[in-house]
């Protein structure tokens, strides 16, 4: 009589669950995940960038030892070279890993200021090859699983839960596919170091049926990569499924150019990534996530309409772009004015991440600007607002060039 209660009782029990054999925790910057690692017995902080298929990428003031050959770099545009230096030793959270990559060098630059958190490098996606690796989102954690770990046995629901198949482009690249509302679809990378929602180019969205070809955007900004600046301007998207997660609306950044790529049309980054937790397996070619949020949408932000970058030459915020029609055009900011303060905050060596955030807010919400043209002070108290193309027609009340978005978190 007591074996049928038995059974139910074993079949009643969840599988238990597969604990990591190590956990590595990381820090937040503004839109990144930064770990700790001694490369070649040097201690740094590194940006994790999935969408960098190789090791690390360190300045050049970092004695890491002596360069042994040369590599062509690429990204959303264009092409770099950079020196390599032999990976000796590695390791991350008291582990010891083999990797067999090449360090890339660079000549010097602050990653702290662009990252907003202290930052030494880039740490790729090859690092971690060999291993089965949660990015717990939730608790600012990296979980290492035992090689039988099958994250294809977890539970999907595709409501809260997704398990994606890698498209097969490489050992240390992460390819899934977006799909748009009619079923058209296109391939981008899963990318923890693109510091916003997800990013793709106009040929893209224009193949797609997403963009009106020919159509000139009203707003157009820059964007800056490692090869440059590039063109770009936000657009929303609707009813796409991302990843396989069904997103009702969501805002993007596009390239206004044509890809450097001939496999990835572009990359999903922080902004939609930081909603889940994301299980990698690259043996597997799987990758399993798991939604904590209430949703995977962003929300759009109000902006003044202008770039502004420091100049290390000049020793100042300069301002690089201003959009016309734009908060700022219309309050008679000027390319090359130096931005002094905003809202009484005076402006160190802010880099591109940094002034974006400071320059975008909520729409109706007021900056107070001190800039100088010519040695003369100029002061401005310029109103933000939306400036999305594609954005429905005003509504009754709504500030400045169009409607607030319907959707967010």
């Amino acid at each position: 009589m007591m074996l049928p209660l038995l059974a139910g009782i074993i079949l009643g029990q969840a599988a238990p669950a597969t604990k990591p054999v190590n956990v590595v925790p990381f820090k937040r910057g503004e839109n990144s995940m930064i770990i700790d690692a001694t490369v070649n017995g040097v201690k740094g902080s590194f940006m994790f960038d999935t969408g960098f298929a190789g090791a690390f990428v360190m300045g050049d003031q970092y004695n890491i030892g002596p360069a042994t050959g040369t590599i062509t770099l690429r990204d959303f545009v264009g092409e770099l070279q950079a020196k390599t230096v032999k990976m000796r030793s590695l390791e991350i959270g008291g582990m010891k890993i083999k990797c067999d990559d090449d360090i890339v060098q660079q000549p010097g630059e602050n990653m702290s200021e662009s990252y907003g958190v202290h930052c030494d490098g880039i740490m790729g996606l090859s690092v971690f090859k060999d291993q089965i690796f949660e990015i717990n989102f939730q608790k600012n954690e990296i979980y290492f699983y035992p090689k039988t770990y099958d994250i294809t046995k977890k539970p999907t629901d595709n409501k809260k839960t997704f398990l994606q198949k890698m498209l097969p482009m490489g050992n240390t690249a992460i390819e899934l596919l977006v799909h748009t509302k009619d079923e058209q679809e296109f391939i981008l990378t899963l990318d923890t170091g693109n510091a916003f929602y997800a990013t793709t180019y106009l040929e893209t969205i224009e193949n797609a049926g997403l963009w009106p070809k020919e159509k000139k955007p009203d707003f157009m900004k820059s964007s800056f990569v490692a090869s440059g600046e590039v063109p770009s301007f936000t657009t929303r998207l609707a009813d796409l499924h991302i990843f396989g997660v069904p997103v009702k609306e969501s805002y993007w950044d596009i390239i206004a150019q044509p890809s450097g790529s001939a496999d990835s049309q572009g990359t999903v980054g922080f902004g939609f990534l930081s909603n889940f937790n994301v299980t990698i397996d690259l043996g597997r070619r799987r990758v399993f996530m798991e939604m904590f949020k209430e949703n995977a949408q962003n929300e759009a932000e109000a902006e003044l309409g202008l770039v502004a970058l420091y100049d290390e030459e000049l020793k100042g915020v300069v301002v690089y772009r201003v959009m016309p029609k734009s908060p700022a055009d219309k309050a008679g900011i000027k390319p090359l004015d130096h931005i002094l303060s905003l809202d009484g905050v005076e402006l160190q060596k802010q880099g591109y991440r940094e002034m974006r955030r400071l320059l975008e807010g909520a729409p109706g919400s007021k900056v107070k600007v001190i800039a100088s043209r010519q040695g003369v002070v100029k002061r401005y108290e310029i109103e933000r607002d939306y400036l999305i193309n594609q954005m429905p027609p005003r509504t009754a009340g709504s500030p400045g060039q169009a409607s607030p978005p319907s959707g967010g978190r």
